[in-house]
C-alpha cells in the first residue's frame, strides 16, 4: 500500500515537473520578444488539403532577418524550422475550411508560401499576419521580397 502511494505521488510530481518545464521553455522562447502563435504545415501540395492533417502548432519568433519556429509540445530549446526573410515567397492567403478549422486556432488565416522551393502553409491570427507581412516588406534594400 505504501509503495502504491509512493509510486502515485512520484507520477504526480513528474507530471507537474513536465508541465512546469513546458511553461518555462515557452517563457524562455518569448523572453526576447517578437513572438506569435503560428501553426505550420510543411511540404504541402499545390492544391489545398482541407482534411486538417499535417498541421503542427507552434510559436514563431522574429530574429533579425529570419523567423525561428518552435513546436509547442517539445522540450527542445532550438527552433525546429528557420525561415529566412529573403527566401520566403507568399503565394496565397485563405481562411481555413472543412476539418482544417478544427485543427487550427479559431481566428487563424492560412498563408501559402514558398521557402527555398518548398511549399508550406503558415496559420496565424489576423494581427500576427499583419505583422508578418510588414516584416517581409521591411526587408533591407536590394533583397527580393515577393508578397502576393
Amino acid at each position: 500500500m505504501v509503495l502504491a502511494l509512493w509510486v502515485c505521488g512520484l507520477v504526480v510530481v513528474l507530471v507537474v515537473v513536465g508541465l512546469f518545464v513546458f511553461g518555462l521553455r515557452r517563457r524562455l522562447i518569448q523572453r526576447s520578444g517578437g513572438t506569435f502563435d503560428c501553426s505550420v504545415r510543411w511540404n504541402v501540395s499545390a492544391e489545398p488539403d482541407l482534411s486538417g492533417k499535417g498541421w503542427v502548432y507552434g510559436v514563431a519568433r522574429y530574429s533579425g532577418d529570419r523567423i525561428d519556429w518552435f513546436r509547442v509540445f517539445s522540450y527542445a530549446l532550438r527552433p525546429r524550422r528557420v525561415l529566412e526573410r529573403s527566401a520566403i515567397e507568399v503565394i496565397d492567403r485563405r481562411l481555413p475550411e472543412g476539418e482544417e478549422e478544427l485543427a487550427l486556432l479559431s481566428d487563424a488565416v492560412v498563408l501559402g508560401c514558398l521557402h527555398r522551393e518548398t511549399r508550406l502553409e503558415l496559420a496565424m491570427s489576423e494581427d500576427a499576419l499583419t505583422g508578418f507581412l510588414a516584416w517581409l516588406e521591411a526587408a533591407p534594400p536590394g533583397q527580393r521580397v515577393n508578397v502576393a
